[in-house]
């Protein structure tokens, strides 16, 4: 079996947390790393979405964590059709939780991830968000447990 382990770092692009409005996005700083994957884990939702009640990930990029513009179809992997910088929608019902998965191949330093409610939401949904750091510059990566 192959060592993944010390080849990865992760951070909390968001908290695990029940929400029912937006976050605030944290800058991930991907210095010294050539790889990241985002990773949603999603909750059975709050309410019932639809086109006006729904929540959109909304994935941006920075070279100096001051100007940050959407990314785009060629700077991910795992999704097309990339528009605003939305990499994932909830725009229907979700009835199950579930974990998706998207690459970033873009070359900017800086990334944030914002979950974008819109409509109403009276009862929060379940979610949690981490990026993976791959291929360090400086192999192993510490431990993090």
């Amino acid at each position: 079996m192959q060592d993944l382990h010390s080849k990865l770092s992760a951070v909390s692009a968001l908290a695990a947390a029940v929400y029912s409005a937006d976050n605030t996005p944290a800058a991930i700083d991907l210095r010294g790393y050539d790889s990241a994957e985002i990773i949603l884990n999603i909750g059975i939702g709050g309410i019932t979405f639809d086109s006006t009640n729904k929540i959109e990930f909304k994935l941006t990029h920075s070279d100096d964590d001051s100007t940050y513009t959407s990314v785009a179809d060629a700077d991910m992997l795992g999704v097309t059709g990339i528009s605003s910088g939305i990499i994932k929608s909830l725009v229907a019902a979700h009835a199950a939780g579930a974990v998706y998965r998207f690459g970033y191949k873009g070359n900017k330093r800086y990334l944030k991830l914002l979950a974008d409610f819109s409509g109403t939401h009276g009862t929060g949904t379940p979610l949690a968000a981490t990026v993976l750091r791959g291929d360090g510059d400086s192999n192993p990566q510490a431990n993090q447990a």
